[in-house]
């Protein structure tokens, strides 16, 4: 799947506008029918196998399978597939300070969900022309840049089966707020300096950069606290006694994300068979 962007001038100054060209067999609806097969869909996929958590404990009873004899992904995907027919195509907004850990969580449910991955502040940038330019229209005119960070949230809310990696700026506002409410919104909490070491993990920690985490975590944790499922790094590493939170993989978060995924579809199934007249 394709988005092209371009970018027009208007009176408030350099404003991003998306001309979003996607295949048809993209949903514009929940609908739950599976996604063709065709090799023009590139959908975000893994087949490599990956070695077990290095987690000290059995985690049969966290998933309710033995995943010590199985593959990993093979797990989250037979989950996924549990799951996928209450789900009925909605899409899953990931929230949360930007980093490697939610982009590899993103991309392994989509791929589990047979979903399509997109990443918001990615489509921003394509459409200011890179992220040098995305950066220095946020600097120049953040109105403008606000405009295009909820044009962005409009067009990928009125679709169905996404995953989408969302920025800060989907819950810095009532607006973009409301756009996730299309969608299920799940907030994937990591702690500041973790996310601050990105893809090294052992590397040193910038304080530049965690200074600038920790402001922006602070200014969206409101927004954060909104969203419909909270999913605590620090919480899956105490469930799965973990001894450092290095060690909590994609995986690992992955189930506890469907895990409580499925909780809701559960509460709305009931919800609506209780407001069923008699």
């Amino acid at each position: 799947m394709e988005i092209s962007a371009s970018a027009s001038l208007s009176s408030s100054g350099f404003v991003p506008r998306l001309l979003p060209l996607f295949y048809p067999q993209i949903q514009t609806t929940t609908s739950s029918k599976p996604l063709p097969s065709s090799s023009s869909v590139r959908l975000i996929s893994s087949h490599r196998r990956t070695a077990p958590s290095r987690c000290l404990s059995d985690q049969s009873a966290f998933t309710g399978t033995n995943v010590l004899d199985s593959d990993p992904i093979d797990v989250v995907k037979r989950k996924a597939m549990d799951i996928a027919p209450e789900l009925k195509g909605a899409s899953i907004f990931l929230v949360g300070i930007n980093n490697p850990i939610k982009t590899k969580l993103g991309k392994l449910l989509a791929d589990s969900l047979r979903y399509y991955y997109f990443d918001s502040d990615n489509l921003i940038a394509e459409a200011a022309g890179g992220n040098v330019s995305a950066q220095a229209l946020k600097e120049a005119d953040e109105k403008a840049f606000q405009e295009s960070e909820t044009e962005v949230l409009k067009q990928l809310s009125s679709m169905g089966r996404l995953v989408v990696c969302a920025g800060d700026g989907a819950v810095q506002s009532l607006t973009n707020l409301a756009l996730l409410r299309h969608g299920i919104s799940i907030w994937i909490d990591v702690p500041v300096d973790i996310a601050a070491k990105g893809d090294s993990l052992n590397s040193e920690l910038s304080p530049e950069l965690f200074e600038a985490l920790k402001a922006s975590y602070e200014k969206s944790r409101k927004g954060y606290d909104t969203a419909d499922v909270s999913i605590s790094l620090e919480r899956i590493a105490t469930k799965l006694e973990c001894e450092d939170l290095e060690t909590v993989t994609s995986q690992d978060i992955a189930l506890e994300v469907l895990k409580e995924i499925e909780k809701l579809t559960r509460v709305k199934k009931m919800m609506e068979e209780a407001s069923r007249p008699f």
